[in-house]
């Protein structure tokens, strides 16, 4: 990226920061560790600084590198928190010190961090939102597999188990979200030249997650989700241009809703929903999940088991941005249906039945009976086949 280009980015970003009193956001999204999501963010807050700026960094991880490690030192660093952990004395980003400081913009580095036991949130996202919601605009970036969504697609193509996610919609509630876009052959050069990681550890890389096809599945992937941030913000100005002076800001959503149909003690709901979230964010839609209660599943006579997993469900629905309704009733499917016409939902996905072809034919199945309703509301049966891994490979952690 050109000097000017940079320049008419951190002016875009500028003319967000000094709108409103709420803090603005920017992710920058990248296919891998390495290809320059961090030292962009310093660049950045270099620019801003020039421009008059109060920048600072709150958290920032240079891992050695010293392309990045040069960025760093004219800026000034809001020292980190100190946490005991295991008798080892380690150090998290201190988000009280930061919103006393109260600049203008924080960078905020690896936003998918899993933080200490003891600090004050469980996640780096959540001290961005305590940032964001003191005034403080705040620059972060992540790599796309951390994306909670997209978890069960990394782990089928490439093989990865991704520890750290971040919630869809954090990302999405995004005012600006810019790709940092590096073709596989470049960033594993830069591997090579010991740019990523220290050279022990580059032979091991190169065989396992830094594989060519890896990479380029990963940047497609960001492609695509850099995308449909794109259209979502075209939307909105679209909206903004023609809205009277007493209209509401939020972000318009389209005519489609989406409804999910989650049961009691689902095999793949975690599938289901992350499949939803995607179509939801493809849209630009309000989506619902949607448990439906009967009697034989009153708290008093479920299996513990099976409530702690319906809890955990509905958790991982509400992270991902769903509006999560719980329905009492006998007729599973009517039920549904019922509150898909109350709430103008146009698609419904529901996951394929698991219970014995003898089972449906005693009981009759709710996913059939959701196919055939009569109220044209379309339905996607969400197969839970578990096709074999195409590539393989293994992370080692954020590597922001």
């Amino acid at each position: 990226m050109s000097s000017d280009a940079l320049a008419a980015g951190g002016d875009d970003f500028l003319q967000l920061v000094r709108q409103r009193t709420r803090g603005k956001l920017k992710v920058y999204i990248g296919s891998a560790a390495g290809v320059g999501k961090t030292y962009r963010m310093l660049t950045e807050a270099h620019e801003l600084r020039k421009r008059g700026v109060d920048v600072v960094v709150g958290f920032v991880e240079t891992h050695a590198r010293a392309d990045t490690e040069a960025q760093v030192k004219d800026l000034e660093i809001v020292t980190r928190k100190l946490v005991e952990y295991r008798g080892v004395t380690l150090s998290e980003m201190d988000v009280d010190a930061i919103i006393a400081r109260h600049p203008e913009v924080a960078i905020v580095d690896e936003l998918a961090h899993t933080n200490l036991p003891g600090s004050k949130h469980s996640k780096r996202w959540e001290d961005v939102l305590e940032l964001l919601d003191a005034g403080i605009n705040v620059i972060s970036a992540v790599n796309v597999q951390h994306l909670d969504s997209l978890n069960d697609v990394v782990q089928r193509t490439l093989g990865v188990s991704v520890r750290e996610t971040v919630p869809d919609w954090v990302v999405a509630r995004a005012d600006q979200v810019i790709n940092i876009d590096l073709s596989a052959e470049d960033l594993r050069q830069r591997l090579m030249d010991g740019k990523i990681y220290d050279k022990t550890k580059v032979a091991a890389a190169l065989e396992n997650f830094f594989t060519e096809e890896n990479l380029s599945t990963l940047r497609e992937l960001a492609l695509r989700e850099v995308a449909s941030s794109v259209d979502r913000t075209r939307e909105y100005i679209v909206q903004r241009e023609g809205e009277s002076p007493s209209a509401k800001s939020a972000a318009p959503k389209t005519a489609d809703r989406i409804l999910v149909a989650m049961s009691s003690d689902p095999p793949r709901t975690a599938s289901l929903l992350r499949k939803a979230s995607r179509i939801a964010g493809r849209l630009n839609s309000d989506w619902y999940c949607v448990y439906v209660q009967t009697p034989e599943e009153q708290a008093d006579k479920i299996d513990s088991t099976v409530q702690r997993r319906l809890v955990d469900n509905i958790q991982m629905a509400q992270n991902l941005g769903a509006e999560v309704v719980k329905l009492e009733g006998t007729d599973v499917a009517a039920a549904i249906v019922r509150f898909a016409e109350q709430k103008g939902v146009t698609l419904l996905i529901a996951g394929q039945s698991t219970r014995s072809r003898w089972y449906k034919v005693r009981h009759g199945s709710v996913v059939a009976s959701l196919v055939n309703n009569e109220s044209g509301l379309d339905v996607l049966v969400v197969s839970f086949a578990d096709p074999a891994p195409t590539r393989r490979g293994r992370e080692g952690g954020n590597g922001e």
